[in-house]
């Protein structure tokens, strides 16, 4: 993961000394002296998480922050506040300014790498969903941001996974005058609990008596009803190592025991209200563009967003230096199912289709209905080994399993061929190249024989 960071702090040494870690695990590294300096650097250049003491002279790091969090073009940057300060009175004004995390000096290096990489992977998800949300301003469809946030904290809906009724009955004494709560006293139950419920927050215990809080996390990360859903690990001071695979993981936050009622409501609300940030961008995102820019069938984007998506993609992975991969599938012999078993069982097989599809990329990538049996699916961040690697995976896949047609009562095979390409910045290439270039590696695929994938060099 590379991503440019913006270290702010009046002395040199402390700078010196964060660039060196940083720049170790290549990121690209930027340097503020002071407050105003900050702001002006995140106002000039592209800023993926912001370092930040607070002691600084003029503007201090509390001003910072808020007016970062105040402006709307770059309020979804992270903030860290990392500061000599340990005062608890400190860490929840920090909090409550908009700060994303607070460390505190001297640093440790690996909370200070978890944080970053957790906030980072944060900062994807919220970029891409802003992209989407412009993308659909683009194409002549009606404002799409609400005012995010601003209700983040009337009354959430907040789930507790703890088997310990002593450790929930601490933490319930501060929530229950601020959320809906609810407990699941087995780990398994919360799981299950939490897929059927519609939760702002949920807290997971750090230790269970019989079971991995490891795997409770994963398996909230994984189920699709709570992908989504802020996850704060409570845990105890010595817990340092399974805090950091907790944030490896996807847990958004921590908050360590004894527990600070002030904090731990500054954290929640943090969560929470970044939660119903992100809920409202797909939502108007969702209600705008479904008709203009869906495929009813299969429920993807179709064509025309993709005409308008991709050069935004491509001119971003320019900008910033960064690979991007697209590829083209073709559904082979697709005509020949039409002509033998009708048009509806031809839909059943792109509808299924198209539901595989998702399963095989990720939340970031662009699938998309091309025309007739063809797909597309844009990949940023993705060299072109790895999009091989997506592009095998998905032709093994829809080889391997039948396709049902005529509700179910029937089976039949189906294979796909597939081109790929990747950006390659020295030739200034746009979308219309990417996707040309993608066509020709698929029209070999199937001149070879169909069934395959072939990866066309841009």
């Amino acid at each position: 993961m590379t991503a440019r960071i913006l270290v702010v702090d009046d002395i040199e040494a402390n700078r010196s000394l964060l660039q060196t870690r940083l720049t170790a695990e290549y990121f690209d590294v930027l340097t503020a002296e002071n407050g105003q300096q900050a702001l002006d650097r995140c106002a000039e250049t592209s800023v993926d998480l912001v370092l930040l003491d607070i002691m600084m002279p003029g503007i201090d790091g509390f001003e910072v922050c808020a007016r970062l969090k105040a402006n709307a073009a770059t309020s979804h940057i992270p903030v860290v506040i990392v500061t000599a300060l340990d005062e608890m009175a400190d860490r929840v004004r920090g909090l409550e300014a908009g700060a994303d995390d607070f460390l505190t000096k001297p640093v440790n290096e690996m909370q200070l790498l978890t944080r970053v990489r957790s906030l980072l992977r944060l900062k994807m998800l919220t970029d891409e969903l802003r992209l989407r949300a412009v993308t659909a301003r683009d194409i002549g469809l009606e404002e799409l941001f609400r005012s995010g946030g601003e209700n983040a904290f009337d009354r959430p809906q907040v789930l507790v996974i703890d088997d310990r009724k002593a450790s929930f009955d601490k933490l319930a004494t501060t929530l229950r005058s601020h959320v809906a709560l609810s407990h699941a006293d087995a780990p398994q139950k919360g799981v299950l609990q939490a897929a059927e419920g519609n939760y702002d927050c949920i807290f997971v215990a750090a230790k269970f008596a019989n079971f991995d809080s490891l795997r409770v996390c994963s398996q909230l990360r994984s189920l699709d009803r709570t992908r989504f859903a802020p996850i704060i690990l409570v845990a105890d001071a010595e817990d340092e190592t399974l805090i950091g695979r907790a944030l490896d993981l996807g847990v958004n936050d921590y908050i360590v025991r004894p527990v600070d009622p002030n904090e731990l409501i500054a954290r929640l609300r943090t969560q929470v209200r970044r939660k119903r940030y992100h809920d409202g961008l797909r939502d108007d995102v969702a209600a705008s563009i479904e008709m203009a820019v869906t495929d009813g069938l299969t429920g993807l984007h179709n064509r025309r967003y993709l005409d308008t998506h991709l050069e935004t993609l491509v001119a971003r992975a320019e900008s910033r230096g960064k690979q991007l991969s697209l590829l083209i599938t073709d559904l082979d012999r697709f005509k020949a199912i039409n002509d033998a078993h009708g048009h509806d069982a031809g839909d059943d097989v792109l509808r299924e289709f198209a539901r595989r599809l998702r399963i095989n990329v990720r939340g970031m990538d662009l699938a998309c209905r091309y025309g007739g049996e063809e797909f597309v699916i844009v990949m940023p961040d993705t060299p072109p080994d790895v999009a091989e690697e997506v592009a095998e995976r998905l032709r093994t896949q829809i080889e391997a399993d039948r396709f049902r047609i005529g509700n179910g009562e029937q089976m039949i095979d189906l294979t796909i061929s597939v081109g790929v390409t990747s950006l390659r910045h020295a030739q200034g290439q746009d979308g219309k190249t990417l996707l040309k270039r993608a066509d020709e590696a698929l029209y070999e695929a199937k001149s070879a024989g169909r069934n395959r994938v072939v990866s066309k060099a841009a």
